[in-house]
């Protein structure tokens, strides 16, 4: 016979037995039954007693484990720590804690983790689930323009073929660089006379175009007549592995090619080419030149050069830098802070921000600091004309006021500065009108004089 009570604990007679067999010394007789049952309730009574006097005993709860995040960033000459987060109290297991669990923020996170051997190597993990499937589809376009490791051999072998080359060895004075990440039916008109413009002051000259659709069939119809003419240009695939191999950017492109970092709403193409021409001037020295810059004058005097894109007007001081215009010699260590500063601070959703913005941010950051050893040119240098009134120089006189203006400003720019940024899609497309700047200046930069066309 069982007993249940509490409806957890069950009491069988058997278990019983001893206890009532001292009760009551019982035969199998009605007057037996009903001590049966009174020692029962006895032993009821007994138990229930008991378990008002009971005490439950805390037992000490397993703390959490810590949460540890350490990130140590380099950034703007301060040091920024996420350090270890954990509780200094002690939790009693009598309290219940309730944590609200929020949803996880629209807002993507970028962490990086730098190398204590090799801090040059840096792993960049982005925490975005929106644009990560996007980005792994678009893997094998990026891949036709960073290149890959197979290709390393072969774009050293010919970079090292061009400018090395017993045949250029005398006349490749001066190295130029461009980069061409579009398609090659852009490649127009504008781009070619910045070309004739470059070699027109510098005959002795070498131009490698940083290019996979230039580096074609399509590509080298296109630069023939420059060969003809007996003038060095190529056109080369270029290779980020090689030409980042042991720099900061080596994690940053890799995790690209991966899809953790998020291309933003600008151009991908546009900020590949602000970061290229950092890394070919750091490899290989040099000059970099946009493909929408005329070179007026030669470029011979001039060492580790930038040049201001405007100055504050009450300090003379430069307040904005460009990067359409950089020369540099191999290995500056101010290159170098440029490629750190773009992989630490990419943003593909703010234009300018790896770019023009980059150069300024770092340069003002080192400025007068040991160890880097550069100039900053004014404004009228390479950007005489801002690119709001780009549109100035396209246009012809007017009436005699405006005639006199344009002479003034043409004397002015052919007596002080050394190129013009035509600032691309400001004066894309731009007729170049009778008697305008421009006109004049295209007839003094051109290579193929009677074949320059009206527009650029």
């Amino acid at each position: 016979m069982d007993i249940v009570i509490n409806n957890t604990k069950r009491i069988t007679i058997s278990n019983l037995s001893p206890f009532f067999h001292h009760c009551c010394n019982f035969q199998l007789t009605k007057r037996s039954l009903y001590a049966i049952v009174s020692c029962s309730l006895l032993f009821l009574l007994a138990y229930n007693s008991s378990t008002v006097f009971y005490i439950q005993v805390p037992v000490p709860a397993n703390s959490s484990p810590e949460i540890s995040s350490f990130l140590t960033e380099n950034v703007a000459r301060k040091s920024r720590k996420l350090v270890s987060l954990s509780s200094s109290t002690k939790r009693s297991s009598s309290i219940i804690y309730a944590v609200k669990e929020e949803p996880p923020r629209q807002k993507t996170n970028t962490q990086l983790t730098i190398s204590r051997k090799n801090p040059n190597f840096v792993s960049f993990t982005y925490n975005s689930m929106a644009y990560n499937p996007r980005r792994r589809r678009e893997k094998k376009s990026l891949v036709k323009v960073l290149g890959s490791g197979a290709r390393i051999n072969e774009f050293s072998l010919r970079m090292k073929e061009f400018f090395g080359a017993k045949s250029y060895n005398n006349s490749c004075k001066y190295r130029f660089f461009m980069t061409w990440i579009s398609s090659i039916e852009s490649f127009g008109e504008r781009e070619q006379f910045a070309i004739e413009s470059l070699f027109k002051a510098h005959s002795n000259g070498c131009l490698v175009i940083m290019s996979t659709s230039m580096d074609s069939p399509k590509g080298m119809k296109i630069l023939k007549p420059f060969f003809e003419k007996g003038l060095k240009v190529t056109a080369v695939s270029p290779d980020f592995n090689y030409l980042f191999k042991h720099t900061i950017a080596q994690g940053w492109i890799d995790s690209l090619m991966e899809g953790n970092i998020d291309p933003g709403e600008v151009s991908i193409g546009q900020n590949l080419s602000n970061l290229l021409r950092l890394g070919l001037l750091y490899k290989f020295g040099g000059i970099y030149l946009d493909t929408d810059v005329i070179v007026l004058r030669s470029f011979g005097k001039l060492r580790n050069v930038i040049g201001a894109q405007t100055i504050d007007v009450e300090t003379r001081n430069w307040s904005r830098l460009n990067n359409a215009v950089m020369i540099f010699d191999k290995g500056h260590p101010l290159l170098y802070k440029f490629i750190e500063e773009f992989a630490l601070t990419f943003d593909g959703n703010k234009w300018g921000h790896n770019g023009p913005y980059l150069v300024s941010r770092v340069v003002s950051r080192v400025s007068g600091r040991d160890g880097y050893n550069f100039t900053v040119l004014p404004p009228l240098a390479f950007y005489p004309v801002d690119w709001s009134r780009i549109g100035s120089l396209f246009l012809g006189p007017r009436n005699e006021t405006h005639s006199k203006w344009l002479l003034s400003k043409l004397r002015q720019i052919q007596s002080q500065s050394l190129a013009v940024h035509l600032w691309n899609k400001q004066s894309r497309g731009l007729k170049v009108e009778e008697g305008s700047i421009i006109q004049h200046i295209m007839s003094d930069c051109c290579v193929f004089c009677n074949s320059y066309a009206a527009k650029l």
